[in-house]
């Protein structure tokens, strides 16, 4: 590896213009966020640290994710490297190449909320950590020594990870480059409060009182919901941020379960107060796993999401037409297909999503539908980026890409 560029002879981009790239990709960006007409739809790829650790190529050193999650510095390391390795390696809109500064954060993946209110981490060969619900003769003992400490439990270990990037960051570089350790995810974020009842009580249960005893889920739901503010509450204090922002996002990719009426019912409450107290003047944005999209209108309507991140296939002219022109959707080819289909067909998906007309009005996101897995092939990550640079292409022989309207 080159100290000086990050480069290294294996990676896939070691021979491009990185500079053209960056400059291209700021002005995209900077249109796209202002709502003006972009030159091309931004295509972007969802990774986290499995796609990188399940790699042998980038991760020669085999760390285990066990290794990852109890050891900080493994930890540290790791998160440079998947860093340094996916800005060499994955063809996207997003900045290439060396950074002015690395920013890397603690991980502790999707088992956090599940682990802070109490479930046990286990650890699987070639798999990422999981809990397993520790309520479900119970549900209601969650509650028994009332709301979790914000800083309690695996909290305490995000924050005592935190103070050690930070201090190892302060005199550390990397290829050159400064580091800056950033605030934890799992502290300021949420995957929502009916798929963290799934997590806690298991997702037959949960969906069991949904239909049997939706008195009881509320009273659970209301505990997990008010549990996540404080935590969000305490986290965005410690961080120096204020309580509330323009924007506020969240997660809650269980509701694919349960039908639209039962949602309304028991679960957009609770959405509700997290984007009220989080945003409550401002813009939110969702993402859903699974096809949710039979909820979208209500959200949109009752919560003010004007941004869908899809993390499966849908009807995308339906929901294009259905959420208007100025909704932000983001979405794309199947993660399988990806996995195991040919650059070709790929390739061919990619024009398909494209021709359906959702990124007519400028407001569409090319991604893979959700979280690129592991073993994916380069060639097809590439094939998608060409096919999106491509429908561009002829989108705008035909008619620029539309300008948002206001």
């Amino acid at each position: 590896m080159s100290p000086s560029t990050g480069i290294r002879s294996t990676d896939r981009l070691s021979h491009f213009d990185f500079d053209a790239h960056n400059a291209e990709v700021k002005s995209l960006w900077a249109d796209y966020n202002q709502g003006r007409a972009t030159v091309r739809v931004p295509i972007f790829l969802g990774t986290n640290t499995r796609y990188f650790m399940f790699n042998p190529a980038a991760n020669p050193g085999t760390v285990t994710f066990q290794q990852y999650i109890q050891d900080p510095d493994a930890m540290y390391d790791t998160a440079l490297q998947f860093a340094r390795w996916s800005r060499f390696n994955l063809l996207q809109d997003l900045e290439l190449g060396c950074p002015e500064t690395w920013s890397i954060s603690p991980d502790f993946q999707n088992f956090y909320e599940a682990a802070w209110f109490g479930c046990t981490i286990e650890y699987f060969d070639d798999q990422v950590p999981d809990t397993q619900p520790a309520f479900v003769d119970d549900p209601e003992s969650v509650m028994r020594n009332g709301l979790p400490d914000p800083f309690g439990g695996l909290m305490n270990k995000a924050r005592t990870y935190f103070d050690h990037f930070k201090q190892r960051a302060a005199c550390d570089e990397f290829c050159g480059r400064p580091v800056r350790a950033t605030m934890p995810g799992c502290g300021v974020g949420t995957d929502g409060p009916f798929t963290v009842a799934c997590n806690l009580f298991g997702a037959g249960q949960t969906c069991e009182m949904a239909a049997d005893d939706p008195d009881r889920l509320t009273r659970l739901l209301s505990f997990i919901t008010e549990a996540t503010i404080a935590r969000v509450a305490a986290w965005r204090q410690y961080a120096g941020w204020p309580l509330t922002s323009e924007r506020y996002g969240f997660a809650d990719d269980s509701v694919a379960l349960i039908s639209t009426p039962m949602y309304e019912e028991l679960v957009l409450p609770h959405h509700r107060k997290l984007c009220d107290t989080f945003s409550p003047n401002g813009t939110r944005g969702v993402h859903l796993c699974g096809d949710a999209t039979r909820h979208f209108a209500l959200l949109q309507r009752e919560l003010r999401i004007d941004c869908f991140d899809m993390g499966f296939p849908v009807d995308f002219a339906k929901l294009r037409k259905q959420l208007g022109p100025v909704t932000r959707l983001q979405g794309g080819p199947h993660v399988e297909l990806l996995l195991n289909a040919s650059p070709q067909a790929v390739h061919e998906e990619t024009t398909r999503v494209l021709d359906t007309g959702v990124a007519a009005s400028g407001r569409f996101l090319l991604r893979e539908g959700n979280n690129l897995a592991p073993h994916t092939p380069l060639e097809s990550t590439e094939a998608m980026y060409r096919a999106g640079r491509d429908w561009s292409a002829r989108a705008k022989e035909q008619a620029p890409l539309a300008e948002a309207p206001a």
